[in-house]
């Protein structure tokens, strides 16, 4: 941890009291506390941002599935007539 800046942050009174009720449970103390704590949100808020983009991409290309989706069922509908039919002949 040789790479470490110092920071000054303003806290509400009610929130760093329920910090340091964690911290006392625990054997950290505060700087560790929030350090955890602020590598977890930016793993969320990083999980979220490619969830967003996951889901603008799926809406923009769900036009051009929708469209390869029913090339391939046309394509397999006629290959079940021409079973159909060649089945239908040996009976």
């Amino acid at each position: 941890m040789g790479n470490l800046k110092r920071v000054m942050i303003s806290l509400p009174n009610n929130l760093l009291q329920e910090v340091d009720g964690f911290v006392q449970k625990g054997s950290g103390n505060r700087s560790e506390f929030i350090r955890e704590a602020m590598k977890l949100y930016l793993q969320e808020k990083k999980r979220q941002e490619i969830r967003e983009q996951m889901k603008t991409g799926y809406l923009e290309m769900s036009d051009i599935n929708l469209q390869l989706a029913d090339e391939g069922l046309k394509c397999d509908a006629s290959t079940i007539y021409f079973y159909e039919e060649k089945l239908a002949e040996c009976e």
